[in-house]
């Protein structure tokens, strides 16, 4: 998986936020909060292809916890980029 090229990062109010536009037909626009985790997942997988394993392995070696809890932890975060739509699948 990818996190979709369209989206970026943007810093507003001292928060670190990604924006979704809403399409022509609808004027809805989702704004995406990230903490620090988050953000640093997003900038060090950003433009690269991935896999749960990988965010995991991120996760362990940067905040020092142990696999399972990463594992679950790295599941969460694409779970909600999922959600969200940020996700494309590079198969």
């Amino acid at each position: 998986m990818k996190i979709k090229e369209q989206y970026k990062v943007r810093e507003m109010a001292g928060e670190h936020v990604v924006i979704m536009q809403g399409s022509s037909f609808s004027d809805l626009t989702r704004i995406i909060s990230l903490n620090e985790s988050a953000l640093y997942l997003w900038n060090a997988l950003e433009g690269k292809s991935f896999d749960v394993n990988k965010v995991a392995d991120l996760l362990a070696e940067s905040y020092g916890i142990d696999d399972e809890v990463a594992m679950r932890d790295a599941q969460r975060w694409l779970d909600k980029l999922e959600e969200c739509g940020l996700l494309e699948d590079v198969r």
